[in-house]
């Protein structure tokens, strides 16, 4: 079976093709750095701009794996959570797919999709692991006793860790989005320039918290006159970057002893980040624990992902309903 994948959440239009055996055909994604002039998402503009490409995108991928539509068995998009105008484009696109040419159709939640992305990739990954979710929207433990059940471990109690790296990136002049290029500048600073607060790490339980951290950057960076600040960006880009991996890293290694388990994945659009992946895997050698984390294309908001989901949970639950709408709030809990 071939499975069409569809993707718009938030600012990244994305189709893909998928087959059963996990393997990835063609996986689109058209980025929308419009928003970069407005310093973060502005949903009606995201939403115009997934209308002009969700067609040119669906015929890019179906071009790339060497397909018509004639070939797809499965049809699947993300339901939620994201921002509803951008949702409400790629759904009703799939939707409207599936209708006219009598193909099954799967809803997805797309937390279910960011941890389907390492099942794409690491076919020895056991089925009971426990996942760390980071992006701009979402921090959480989740321990996966196998695809379709889920137990929430431990969340953020405000800012994701995402949220947090994007504010800081701004804060420093770094643009917007500025994850990926705090993590570049990080790497020629000094992570002992400033020793930046590790919210809740030695509370006990599982629960994150950013904002206090984002805080004590913006007051120190205040205190800073121009020239220091221009002098010591990439040493504050990386002493705030240790503080957050330190805080994901010791929260995630702790839950899995606490839990039993040996297979971590990390996922989301942070699990790009060079630092927390060097991090987390040197505790997990000392620790005795294998982790796993996607390719950086499968890291972002892609339709590969969104495709394997929605394989995984049609050979579970069968097809979704062609009525079936966006949920912008939409819980890991509910998939």
């Amino acid at each position: 079976m071939h499975i069409l994948g569809v993707e718009t959440s938030c600012d990244e239009t994305s189709v893909a093709v998928i087959d059963d055996n996990n393997r990835i055909l063609s996986n689109i994604i058209h980025t929308q750095e419009v928003h970069s002039r407005f310093g973060g998402v502005v949903p009606e503009v995201a939403s115009r701009a997934h209308v002009k490409k969700i067609v040119p995108t669906y015929q890019a991928a179906l071009a790339e794996a060497e397909m018509t539509l004639d070939d797809i068995g499965l049809i699947a998009a993300t339901m939620g959570p994201g921002l509803v105008g951008p949702l409400l484009v790629g759904l009703t696109f799939a939707k409207g797919l599936a209708f006219a040419r009598d193909i099954p159709f799967v809803a997805v939640n797309h937390m279910e999709g960011h941890l389907a992305a390492n099942i794409l990739e690491h076919p020895d990954l056991s089925e009971h692991h426990l996942t760390l979710i980071v992006s701009g929207g979402h921090t959480m433990l989740v321990e996966v006793e196998k695809f379709g059940h889920y137990r929430m471990i431990g969340r953020t109690k405000d800012d994701a860790a995402g949220e947090a790296f994007d504010k800081v990136a701004k804060l420093l002049g770094l643009g917007y989005p500025g994850g990926a290029e705090l993590d570049r500048k990080a790497e020629s600073g000094d992570p002992n320039y400033c020793k930046f607060p590790r919210p809740l790490i030695k509370e006990p339980g599982f629960q994150f918290s950013f904002s206090g951290l984002k805080t004590a950057v913006a007051i120190h960076v205040g205190k800073l006159d121009e020239q220091s600040r221009s002098q010591h960006i990439a040493d504050i880009a990386a002493s705030f970057q240790e503080a957050a991996v330190d805080v994901l890293s010791e929260k995630t290694i702790k839950a899995a002893q606490d839990k039993q388990i040996t297979d971590i994945t990390l996922s989301g659009g942070v699990a790009a980040n060079r630092r927390l992946r060097s991090v987390l895997g040197e505790r997990c050698d000392r620790a005795g624990l294998r982790l796993f984390y996607p390719s950086p294309a499968l890291c972002t908001d892609n339709a590969a992902m969104i495709a394997a989901a929605g394989y995984y949970r049609f050979r579970e639950d069968g097809p979704s309903e062609l009525i079936t709408n966006a949920v912008p709030y939409l819980k890991l809990e509910q998939a």
